[in-house]
């Protein structure tokens, strides 16, 4: 799908970072030692930067909630997120720094994140909350993610009326942190790399109202159920070579959600969003170009 001007197809709101990514040939052990990378770069990060600019290039207009300094990780990261139907609303950090980490990649995608820093509160008083709340009533989908700074944004949906999609990643059911994006999900994504017992929790939620719950299992593909109690599943499309595997989970949200609004029915956008996982694998960034 083309997009056009005019207001946000999707709003998503929470995270973006500025990372250093460094591959490994696994991630290392907890002792003094020394270890040579097979290769590293910079990139903007932060799982709602990477769900923007996959619905970005899969041609919907999106609005970008976040929070950024005005530093050089800042400015970095909002040349990256420049790309066409992507607009940012972001919040000045109360601190003037930017959210950074440190991602150690195994060779077998594990992944190690280290906070540099960590974002900081902000008021919802800039300029960036008001064009936010506009696009709360004018979007098609809303997407909170998890972040401090994200979460005012779930009670004015909840007060609206809007519904939300939310990712709570490898939520362990547990996390009492992640608990108010999941009760206020619709539709909510999930992870079973912490979640054993991920049908049950499925179950759970949909009992409690939400639409849809969606769990990803990494390389074993993915499993859905909806409101009416049916389940779904679809495998991972094998790709010849995983460069990277930061932003694949954004990417599979980012491809279901685009096929969603494109009247798709469940089966078709696990299809798409697993399409879409696999082609974000296939390079360093983010999002495929």
């Amino acid at each position: 799908m083309t997009a056009g001007t005019g207001a946000p197809e999707v709003l998503v709101a929470g995270p973006v970072s500025w990372n250093e990514i460094v591959h490994l040939d696994a991630l290392p052990d907890a002792a003094p030692h020394t270890v040579f990378a097979n290769g590293s770069y910079r990139t903007v990060g932060g799982t709602s930067a990477g769900k923007a600019l996959n619905l970005a290039a899969l041609g919907r207009r999106v609005l970008l909630r976040t929070v950024l300094g005005d530093d050089d990780a800042g400015r970095s990261a909002r040349a990256a997120l420049d790309v066409p139907g992507l607009e940012l609303a972001a919040a000045p950090a109360s601190d003037g720094r930017t959210e950074r980490h440190l991602n150690l990649m195994g060779a077998g995608s594990e992944r190690l994140s280290v906070y540099l820093h960590a974002p900081s509160d902000v008021p919802t008083t800039d300029p960036g909350w008001e064009r936010t709340l506009a696009a709360l009533d004018q979007a098609r989908a809303v997407v909170v993610d998890l972040a401090p700074h994200a979460q005012p944004l779930l009670a004015e949906a909840a007060r609206r009326g809007v519904p939300v999609w939310a990712d709570v990643h490898d939520w362990d059911a547990r996390s009492a942190f992640h608990r108010p994006w999941v009760e206020a999900a619709a539709s909510l994504f999930l992870s079973s790399e912490r979640l054993p017992e991920y049908r049950a929790l499925m179950s759970e939620r949909v009992a409690a109202g939400a639409r849809l719950v969606v769990c990803t299992h990494g390389a074993d593909g993915a499993t859905a159920l909806d409101a009416d109690g049916r389940w779904y599943e679809v495998d991972a499309v094998p790709v010849e070579r995983v460069v990277d595997t930061n932003g694949a989970g954004d990417g599979f949200v980012a491809g279901f959600l685009d096929a969603h609004l494109d009247g798709a029915d469940v089966p078709e956008a696990l299809a798409a969003a697993a399409r879409h996982a696999a082609a974000v694998v296939t390079s360093e960034a983010l999002a495929p170009a």
